[in-house]
């Protein structure tokens, strides 16, 4: 018998995170490690376990995730956007849920490109008068 299984790809700034939920007894496995040793801060964890929470199947599947790129804050929020949308194949009716939480929106917001001729993206070089 196959194993039931939901799929998911979240991104936030540049991590991709690929998320899979398993019926099982809410096990969260981040690239082959434990979510604890994996996210660092109490915060980030909350972060990823906001979709579950809202939807109130916190304890009924298990989490495994493959997350690559960016750091630890862009990793956490890819993690939650993946778990919503893998959410939303396990039943369509929690689209209001997590719609209305933003869960399934993209952030947009990415690092803005350094220009030429400027210190960064929009630092001007130092004004000297003379």
């Amino acid at each position: 018998m196959a194993k039931v299984q939901y799929y998911g790809t979240g991104r936030r700034k540049t991590s991709v995170a690929r998320v899979r939920l398993v019926p099982g007894d809410g096990k969260i496995i981040i690239n082959d490690r434990d979510f604890e040793n994996y996210i660092p801060t109490p915060a980030l964890r909350e972060i990823v376990k906001q979709p579950l929470v809202v939807t109130d199947t916190l304890g009924r599947y298990d989490v495994l995730v493959n997350v690559k790129g960016g750091g630890f804050t862009g990793q956490a929020g890819a993690i939650r956007h993946g778990i919503a949308r893998a959410l939303l194949e396990v039943n369509p009716d929690f689209r209001p849920i997590l719609k209305r939480e933003g869960l399934l929106t993209r952030d947009a917001r990415v690092k803005e490109r350094k220009k030429y001729g400027l210190k960064g993206a929009r630092r001007a070089p130092q004004f000297s008068k003379r």
